[in-house]
Order: C-alpha cells, then structure tokens, then sequence
C-alpha cells in the first residue's frame, strides 16, 4: 500500500475489473485465473466456486428467529413461503454465516406485523363525536336561556326618566297656531241710548240677518267687552256695516281712550243713495289692546255723520 492509498480493503473498494484500468493495474489487479480469485491483493473476496453452496442446505437463523425454508433443488421452481416467512430461492446476506444481522425496526401500528397505515376510520369516529357533543351543548344553552329571554323583554310598566312623553302631532300643531281672536254679533253688543237691534234689511252676515240700527243720532253708540287677549300689543278691529248711498264716519273710543282718527265708515260698494241693502261693505281701524279683557266703544259724537247700521265686529293680530 502507497502514500495516499489505502488499497483495496472494503468491499465497495472490490473492483472486479480493476485489472482493466491502469490504475487498477499499478495497484496490482490481476485477471482471474485457475478457477481462483482475482482483484487487488489483499481484497475482500466473497467469490464462491460454482457448486459450493447447495441449495436446500439450512441457513443462519432470520431475523424473527425462525429457519428460513429450505430451498427447491436448482432448476425448480420454489414453493412460495407463508406471509412473513423468508423466500428460500433469495439468499440474503444475512444468512451468510458470520454475515451482519440487520434489525427491523417494525412500524407503528403494525403490531411486528405487515405495516399498516393511520386508523382514519377511528379518526373521523372521534371527530363525528366532537362535533355532535358541540351541536347538543349549543341545543342546551339555546333551549335553558329561552325562559330569561322572555323576562328580560317585557317593558318595564314604569316609564324611566328617558321615556318622555312626546307632544302628537294635533298638540304641536295647537301649540304653534295662536288662539283665534275674538268676534261678536250684533245682538251681542251692548247698545246705547236710542240704537236698537232690527232684521228687515237684507244682506246683513250675522246670525239670523240680525244688525244694529238707530245709529243715526249723537250720542248714540254700541259698546263690545273683549276678553281672552293672551298677550298685549298691536290688533286689527273689523268692522262689517252698511249705510243708505253715503259716506260716514263715528268715533273710536278703546279702554276709555279714544282714537286720533275716527273710524272711516265710507260708501266703499258703491250704492246708490237711499238703497241700504245694496251698501253692506266692510272697514278696519289698528288699535292697541291689553292683555285679558278690553273695552271697544263706537259712538256718534259732534261732528260725526252717523247715519249707519252694524254687522259684526272681529279681531286680528297686528296692524294692518
């Protein structure tokens, strides 16, 4: 053996055909002769002569510590071993006398038998199992939780201090649009010295075609006692009248103080003089009011042409 050659010393280092090459041949290979060995000197030979081993002879003991069968005489067809049992046509070289013993490392589950795959029938068993366990416990909380479910819905009879009371849409509506102001009819005027209530003359709008008459002298007059003003401030005052064919005009007295300007009773429809029932029209005067009740009086004064009948008085908010 050189330097940096270990010779041939291992089996896989064994070449048969080393003597073919140059380097097997430095080495010292050598071609097979008289029946006897051939390779490198000193080499692992594991040649056996032709009809050195027989077969049907007994072999090592197996790996499962059993006799392997014996083999069939050469040229026959060997009978085929039972499950598990070592074919007797291979042998293995660990049937060599003096050869290495290889260990089987059995696989899981197999119980040293043939090696079986993952039980997945006990698996999708378990699983099945699990999941009908989940589906019964979710059943159970859903059906003991149904009876607190129904306590805990029920209004509670006593309103909180949330639940406040909202105004419908009628109160609201009531709350926004102002009160209606006062009006009266003639027969519910209180009528001074000579002025009288009368129905003859047609076209008059109150009740019963009823209007105040005799307006036609000085010092006649009507007095209307308004209540229920909710606030003081500025009012309209309607007046509804008629007069034979022309103009005239009385004066306008409100809580005992009377207007700068008297109230205009003019021939505002136009009839022709003397034709009363064709002269029904309609004037207004702004004046200011308290709030509760007021005192609106109409008089003929001196210096007033009074010849004039009344209707109906009316109030509306603000100034005209």
């Amino acid at each position: 053996m050189t330097p940096g050659n270990n010779g041939a010393s291992t089996p896989e280092e064994d070449d048969p055909f080393g003597y073919l090459y140059a380097d097997g041949q430095a080495n010292g290979a050598t071609p097979p002769s008289g029946g006897g060995g051939y390779g490198y000197p000193g080499s692992v030979n594991r040649v056996r002569a032709v009809g050195e081993r027989k077969y049907g002879q007994q072999t090592a003991q197996g790996t499962y510590g059993q006799q392997a069968a014996p083999t069939a005489p050469y040229g026959q067809v060997p009978q085929q071993g039972g499950y598990g049992q070592p074919n007797a046509h291979y042998g293995a070289p660990e049937t060599v006398p003096g050869g290495a013993q290889t260990v089987r490392t059995p696989m899981a589950g197999d119980g040293g038998g043939r090696g079986r795959g993952p039980n997945t029938k006990g698996l999708l068993i378990g699983a099945i199992a699990v999941v009908a366990a989940v589906v019964i416990g979710i059943s159970i909380a859903m059906l003991g939780g149904g009876d607190d479910d129904k306590g805990g819905n029920q209004a509670d009879p006593t309103p909180s201090t949330s639940q406040t009371a909202s105004p419908t849409d009628s109160e609201t509506k009531s709350a926004n649009t102002p009160a209606e102001l006062p009006k009266v009819d003639a027969k519910a005027l209180k009528l001074g010295d000579g002025v009288t209530t009368a129905s003859d003359i047609q076209g008059a709008k109150s009740d019963g075609g009823v209007y105040v008459t005799g307006f036609n002298h000085v010092g006649a007059s009507v007095v209307w006692s308004v209540s229920g003003i909710e606030k003081a401030g500025k009012y309209s005052l309607n007046v509804n009248y008629g007069v034979p064919g022309k103009d005239a005009n009385a004066t306008l007295t409100v809580n005992g103080t009377a207007q700068d300007r008297p109230l205009n009773l003019k021939n505002f429809a136009q009839a022709a003089e003397g034709d009363a029932a064709k002269g029904w029209t309609n004037t207004w005067a702004d004046i200011t009011l308290n709030k509760g009740t007021n005192t609106i009086q109409i008089s003929c004064a001196d210096g007033n042409q009074c010849d004039v009948n009344f209707d109906q008085f009316w109030l509306e908010s603000g100034w005209k």
